[in-house]
């Protein structure tokens, strides 16, 4: 139970890996709201116990939406303690004929949305004396793969953006790391492994053989969210089962 007393923020938390994140957070005796623009995350924010999850509609392109997320949130539950900044979103296409409608979704979701909630987070986070920031990336951020141009571009500006708020965020209490799965069997990750053709390929690349489970990289999560990491900052932590390329 290393999150008891905490409140944590998942934006994109309604399924796949920020899901996954948001239960293992839950057993852990923390409190999540995930946060998502589908219509599954609306509602209003319930009165909370310790290990509870509750859902709100934010939609992380609308720096008002996620303004009101984190006041809502503060508002109900009195404090944040955590933020995972999940929420993302994948259009592949080779660099020449990608739509730039499509590049400026992918860049506006994960790499402007993670911005906007950090920045948004930051005044809730520090009222305590600090807290903890999580933001996501990937593998293919530091990896080439074609037809990845805009995702693997959102992924690197992210981790770029993290190891500088680190920095930054450090003297107010605040560490911010990022996670980096490699091939997880949930959301893009099981739509790739059901490709035959293409797992064929990168599957073969997973020094263990297989991909990994969305549980793996949640407990990778709790670690960098608990009192545990307090000394671990600006860190890229790489969940991909030993990834060669």
């Amino acid at each position: 139970m290393r999150l008891v007393g905490k409140v944590a923020i998942v934006t994109g938390g309604a399924k796949g890996l920020g899901r996954a994140i948001a239960e293992a957070y839950v057993k852990e005796g923390c409190r999540v709201v995930c946060a998502g623009r589908d219509a599954a995350a609306g509602g209003r924010l319930p009165g909370l116990g310790e290990g509870e999850l509750a859902f709100q509609r934010a939609d992380v392109r609308d720096s008002g939406s996620v303004r009101g997320l984190m006041r809502a949130v503060y508002e109900a539950y009195g404090r944040l303690d955590v933020l995972v900044a999940n929420a993302g979103v994948s259009r592949p296409g080779p660099s020449a004929d990608l739509e730039p409608q499509a590049w400026e979704e992918v860049v506006d979701t994960n790499l402007n949305g993670t911005f906007r909630s950090v920045r948004e987070a930051v005044p809730y986070l520090e009222k305590d004396g600090g807290g903890r920031v999580l933001t996501m990336s990937s593998a293919l951020a530091t990896r080439v793969a074609r037809g990845s141009a805009s995702y693997a571009a959102s992924k690197a500006g992210i981790e770029a953006f993290t190891r500088v708020a680190a920095v930054e965020l450090g003297p107010r209490g605040i560490t911010a790391n990022c996670l980096s799965p490699g091939f997880i069997d949930e959301g893009m990750g099981r739509a790739l492994a059901a490709n035959e053709r293409l797992w064929s390929h990168y599957g073969a690349k997973i020094s263990v053989g297989r991909a990994g489970d969305a549980a793996e990289v949640a407990q990778a999560a709790i670690f960098l969210a608990s009192d545990e990491s307090g000394y671990v900052n600006g860190h890229v932590l790489e969940v991909n089962g030993g990834l060669s390329w």
